[in-house]
């Protein structure tokens, strides 16, 4: 059992850190003039005056130039970024810069400014431009664009119209390319991509890719009178399968004539099987197990396979789903969610004996499917924190690097896009355990997203390991706002708290592309519905942007979820999907257990979503009382359950040792693999 002195955070510890936090997340003294200094740059007013060596004194100098970017010299733009060479606002300068000097064409100066990988798809075809302008469209240069046509299924930028057209004018747009295009086009259903690069083809070849076009969008029986080669197999199967993912019934009953007639191979017509059985299966239609059936082994991936699962899952088919979960590859299989699954289904067949050996296996990982395999079998969580930290000194050299200053300075100031930049440029820079130490900082500044987007998957590397870094992943902070709003509402705090590190990571500016704001992603027609019913008062959706106005509305919302549908765990369904397609999955599976049906819900997101908040309750949950309610309890609303423990598991030989024994193994030793 894991000691609570020495791995496990008090109540009093985390409140004493939530208000240190706090504390230290307040507006230095200079923030407010360095936020109006840039401002003022911004619109071209007189910038008050900033001590010379403040962090920002380079976005301030850069706001200023880009204001002015029509007017900017040659020399002004070169003399800013030799003196900020390095550092990120030369890059987002330099990005702005060369984008006006494609504008003025003034390729000459373009080239020379010019930096391999420096911003978007445009800036690297003004610069394939800049070549072609100056002279230097050599036979790199034809390599380069052929290239850069070729893997162009989707629409390219405008700026690549001409380079593309300079190609075709040196004869290097041939028959060849352009269909080399219309093929990864067609593959990427991209009907309009396939228009524009048939223009160039004779005539009775531009009419065929047009046919292919016009089939993507609108697949029917016209395909039969294609010829019968490569592309138009091609192009008829990925038309019938964009047709099943809205119409499967059409879709299934066009492949057999259009099959025979283009004499389709087996990955032409496994194409089309495979999009007519999931687009089935993921809304449950009658039909499903056929169609699945009818798909071949060797088609199937990952996607494929959990749907098979669900699909029997959603009939309470247990012995099939359990042959869906056999089906899968080694690497799938023994993923927490269906090893628990795997036990659960074995349990239900009648084979308890192998059940057990799965939920060990699965309860190794601190995440929703590991909890509630231990759960099942009354085994401590496998919740193993990692010790983070270093010394005063280590945590005054990372607070030092420039980089961090600007970053935290400009979060201060709500400037969070160019934060990130100076965030990435410092990382590049530091160990592992620095790295930790600058997602420390920057939760004291209020940014806690960092240990959400700065632990675990960096730079393209995986490090699992940081997945027990759960003090940095699972901050707490507005701890007594959230503890008061849950008490006045009757919800446990711990589930609050959840669901504000899943909507916003404690991010009070949060926005969402459908417009929810703030700390619990709360929509302003819910938010001024919820206000109406509480009688407090509404000033607006800029409301919610006020932390205790957001998490009062919020949390009366979620209350009226848990009222509505009694079970946290569809209220937490219908938090996220809203009551419209809960309703739906309410009544497709009246009475199912509460892991099946979260399991069978159909939107991908709220499937995840469901099992993420329930898994981070737990950890909240610790972070708040030490030992938490057990997930299972939870999920269904009993908070006053007996609490249970934590405990890393031992290594896996011992642990399949022990199993082995009939002992359910402990030790503090060794780590989950996993984590929520």
């Amino acid at each position: 059992m894991l000691p609570p002195p020495r791995f496990l955070l008090s109540a009093a510890l985390a409140l004493y850190l939530s208000a240190s936090a706090a504390a230290l997340a307040q507006v230095r003294p200079d923030d407010d003039l360095a936020r109006r200094a840039l401002t003022a740059a911004e619109i071209g007013q007189p910038i008050p005056p900033l001590r010379a060596d403040h962090p920002l004194q380079g976005w301030i100098g850069h706001a200023r130039l880009n204001r002015d970017i029509g007017t900017v010299t040659p020399a002004q733009a070169q003399d800013f970024l030799d003196r900020h060479r390095g550092q990120a606002v030369a890059a987002t300068f330099r990005a702005a810069w060369l984008a006006e000097l494609a504008k003025r064409k003034d390729w000459v100066t373009f080239r020379a400014a010019w930096v391999p990988g420096t911003g978007t798809a445009t800036l690297a075809c003004h610069e394939l431009e800049a070549r072609l302008r100056t002279g230097a469209a050599d036979a790199a240069w034809t390599s380069e664009v052929q290239e850069r046509w070729r893997g162009a299924g989707r629409s390219q930028p405008d700026a690549c119209d001409p380079v593309f057209a300079a190609l075709a004018e040196r004869g290097g747009l041939g028959e060849a390319e352009r269909w080399a295009r219309i093929e990864a086009a067609i593959a990427e259903g991209e009907a309009g991509v396939v228009r524009s690069a048939a223009r160039g083809l004779p005539d009775a070849q531009r009419r065929q890719a047009e046919a292919y076009a016009a089939y993507l969008s609108a697949a029917d029986a016209s395909a039969v009178s294609w010829p019968k080669t490569a592309r138009s197999r091609l192009a008829a199967s990925h038309g019938l399968a964009a047709l099943a993912r809205s119409n499967p019934d059409a879709a299934e009953s066009l492949l057999p004539q259009v099959a025979q007639a283009l004499q389709f191979t087996d990955a032409d017509r496994n194409r089309v099987l495979y999009q007519v059985a999931l687009w089935t299966v993921a809304s449950y239609h009658d039909g499903g197990a056929r169609r699945l059936a009818a798909v071949p082994e060797a088609a199937y991936d990952e996607r494929l396979h959990e749907w098979r699962v669900r699909e029997a899952m959603a009939r309470s088919d247990w012995r099939a789903a359990l042959a869906g979960i056999e089906r899968m590859g080694r690497a799938q299989r023994s993923q927490s969610r269906w090893t628990y699954f795997e036990a659960r289904l074995r349990e239900l067949t009648g084979d308890r004996a192998a059940a057990r050996p799965l939920y060990a296996a699965a309860a190794r990982d601190a995440d929703f499917h590991g909890f509630l395999a231990a759960d099942r079998i009354d085994q401590p969580y496998a919740l193993c924190p990692l010790e983070h930290g270093g010394s005063a000194a280590d945590r005054a050299a990372v607070a030092a690097d420039p980089a961090m200053q600007r970053a935290m300075a400009l979060f201060r100031i709500n400037r969070a896009g160019w934060a990130t930049r100076e965030w990435q440029d410092a990382l590049t820079r530091f160990s592992d355990r620095q790295r930790h130490i600058a997602v420390e900082i920057a939760q004291d500044n209020g940014w806690f997203d960092r240990g959400v987007f700065g632990l675990v998957n960096v730079g393209g590397e995986r490090k699992p390991e940081e997945l027990r870094l759960y003090t940095l992943r699972f901050p707490l902070h507005h701890e007594q706002l959230i503890r008061a709003e849950s008490a006045r509402n009757g919800l446990d705090a711990a589930w609050v708290a959840a669901e504000i590190r899943a909507e916003s990571t404690f991010n009070p500016r949060a926005r969402s592309p459908a417009n929810a704001r703030g700390l619990m992603q709360v929509l302003p027609e819910t938010g001024a519905g919820v206000a109406r019913r509480l009688g407090i008062p509404w000033s607006g959706a800029e409301a919610l942007f006020d932390p205790a106005t957001n998490v009062r509305i919020g949390t009366a919302y979620l209350r009226e979820m848990k009222e509505k549908y009694t079970l946290p765990y569809v209220a937490i369904a219908a938090y996220n999907a809203g009551p419209t397609p809960t309703a739906r999955w309410q009544s497709q599976r009246p009475g199912m257990d509460a892991d099946f049906w979260i399991e069978t819900i159909t939107y991908k997101e709220t499937r995840d979503y469901v099992a993420r908040v329930l898994a981070f309750s737990v950890i909240y949950d610790w972070r708040l009382r030490d030992r938490p309610v057990p997930v299972s309890d939870r999920m269904l609303g009993r908070t006053a359950a007996v609490r249970t423990t934590f405990a890393c598991p031992a290594p896996v030989g011992a642990a399949t040792a022990a199993t082995r024994a009939g002992r359910t193994p402990v030790a503090a030793i060794a780590a989950p693999t996993g984590g929520a």
